[in-house]
């Protein structure tokens, strides 16, 4: 409950919320706080709305009964489970919530974010690199958003790997609702919901700027497929550099009319790539099919085939 409780103070910051976790370990002495003890320990004035201590245990009660009715689990900062390399960023949620596996710690994950309205190229594209990291045994994690993401996890999924999908609501809120059976399918193979928002956040549209410093942090490199100049996946890209992640680009995205974001990118010194290759050849990791080709243009491959259908099906244009 005690972590609960902290995750629903108002007006704090990531990093404030894992400094209260550091510095309390029982809910005793974390309940007789008020407002302005709070902002006396993180040395500043808190903004909104007043609020009591029996306020904030009230939704926290609430979301823990959520939880444990919607089969929703949870781990906390403090816990060893929490995943790694998110401890490393600046502002790290408290707790976070999730339905399915947490990924093997020791298994690196690739980011792959895009436009929610690709062109069928890069559909095809974002298909083809998430399901040759599958087949290599990577995870994606990405925002099982429409456009790139959603064809991202597809292809992760066919490529025989559970991949991880990180949202701006609560896990028990798939949006958008177009996206539920895929959400399922994450699931059913042994992946990931993951978000930092207690069960029935709705996905406001300022949650999602937050949630893409997630999905950078849990990945030890991020690809940017196709972005135009103002994309949410430029918010991706600037907090895995943030980070110190690797970042690269796909080159489906440099001759695009919805790549200007991606084309800024490859300017600025990020790394052009065109098959998940290129990936594993800058961490050094064995590649399960040695024959694989960069698929760019290669409209008869199954693979392509496949994302070119669903890019259809899915109206992209």
């Amino acid at each position: 409950m005690l972590d609960l409780m902290i995750c629903r103070v108002p007006g704090l910051k990531g990093k404030e919320r894992v400094e209260l976790v550091k510095r309390f370990d029982k809910e005793d002495d974390f309940s007789v706080l008020s407002k302005s003890d709070i902002e006396n320990i993180l040395g500043r004035v808190l903004k909104g709305q007043p609020w009591t201590m029996s306020e904030i245990r009230s939704m926290a009660e609430k979301d823990a009964a959520s939880a444990l009715r919607l089969n929703i689990k949870q781990v906390s900062w403090r816990e060893s489970s929490y995943p790694p390399l998110m401890r490393e960023i600046f502002d790290p949620p408290a707790l976070l919530f999730y339905r399915g596996v947490l990924p093997d710690p020791e298994r690196p994950l690739v980011a792959v974010v895009g436009t929610r309205r690709p062109t069928p190229l890069a559909a095809m594209s974002a298909y083809n690199l998430g399901k040759e990291l599958g087949e290599a045994g990577i995870p994606v994690v990405s925002g099982l958003a429409l456009g790139i993401d959603a064809m991202a996890h597809r292809g992760n999924i066919d490529g025989g790997y559970p991949t991880v999908a990180v949202l701006g609501s609560g896990v028990d809120y798939v949006y958008p609702v177009s996206n539920r059976e895929l959400a399922r399918r994450i699931l059913s193979t042994g992946g990931l919901i993951l978000s930092e928002y207690p069960p029935g956040t709705q996905p406001l549209k300022g949650n999602f700027p937050a949630r893409n410093r997630i999905i950078s942090a849990m990945a030890r490199g991020t690809v940017i497929v196709e972005a135009p100049e103002k994309s949410g996946a430029l918010i991706t890209a600037r907090f895995a550099l943030d980070q110190d992640r690797d970042l690269w680009v796909h080159s489906v995205g440099l001759d695009s009319k919805k790549g200007a974001g991606t084309v800024r990118l490859a300017e600025d010194g990020a790394v052009v790539i065109n098959s998940a290759g290129a990936i594993l050849a800058d961490w050094d990791i064995a590649r399960a099919d040695s024959k694989q080709k960069d698929r760019r243009g290669d409209m008869q491959r199954p693979g392509a085939k496949i994302a070119s259908s669903m890019a259809e099906y899915l109206n992209i244009k």
